[in-house]
């Protein structure tokens, strides 16, 4: 099976180890194709600093009385089971998850189908790919990586589609999220690429070394 025939779901989240997550965003996709798209508001779990709501424009008294992000256990092991977790930069998404469930119960090993795994890894990341596959890129900023590829309008056309109608930039998660998607969706419609395996994908996900050896030997990350 090619990368491009799998499910994979991209994921942003907005807020900090120390305001808890704050918002999350994912878009279902296969290919360049949008199956399905998702996001929420949670309560902080922690100090939402002001220099973070500049950035996010998440103010703690505007999300006081939603459910903490724990509240979605559920749905992100679902998730995780039924794909690969995709992210830009995939670092910042990993740690934050991880800081609320240090791992999810038994999941699907995608790179050997006949293995388990215990990690919300491997990523797919588009912030390391882009700048592999294209290292012409002056910045893989994820805005900046959107409009060299010409996306920018196509963003904006699926955000108005997908995303709550104040929520329609970048740093609001669903946004980033569909950011990103559009990214991997871009590698998706050239053949070549799109022929290529998932497990390429993943190890073309990390410019570690150990961590690309891992995903053909018996430890993943």
């Amino acid at each position: 099976m090619s990368w491009a025939e799998q499910t994979i779901h991209f994921i942003d989240f907005e807020g900090s180890t120390v305001s808890g997550i704050l918002e999350w965003g994912v878009v279902t996709m296969r290919g360049a194709a949008i199956l399905e798209t998702a996001t929420g508001l949670c309560r902080p779990t922690g100090r939402v600093r002001e220099e973070d709501v500049a950035v996010h424009g998440i103010a703690a008294e505007s999300v006081a009385d939603r459910a903490p992000f724990e509240d979605e256990f559920d749905r992100f092991v679902a998730l995780r089971r039924s794909g690969p977790l995709a992210a830009h930069f995939a670092q910042a998404e990993n740690t934050l998850i991880k800081s609320v469930w240090a791992y999810p119960p038994t999941c699907p090993d995608w790179v050997r189908p006949e293995r388990e795994a215990h990690e919300w890894g491997p990523w797919v990341d588009t912030g390391r790919l882009y700048p592999q596959l294209y290292p012409q890129l002056v910045s893989a900023k994820l805005a900046d990586v959107v409009a060299v590829a010409g996306l920018q309008e196509r963003l904006d056309d699926a955000a108005k589609q997908h995303c709550p109608a104040a929520r329609c930039h970048y740093h609001a998660a669903l946004y980033d999220a569909l950011a990103g998607a559009l990214l991997l969706a871009r590698l998706a419609e050239d053949p070549g690429m799109a022929a290529e395996s998932l497990t390429w994908l993943l190890q073309m996900s990390t410019r570690d070394p150990d961590k690309r050896a891992a995903l053909t030997q018996d430890d993943l990350f």
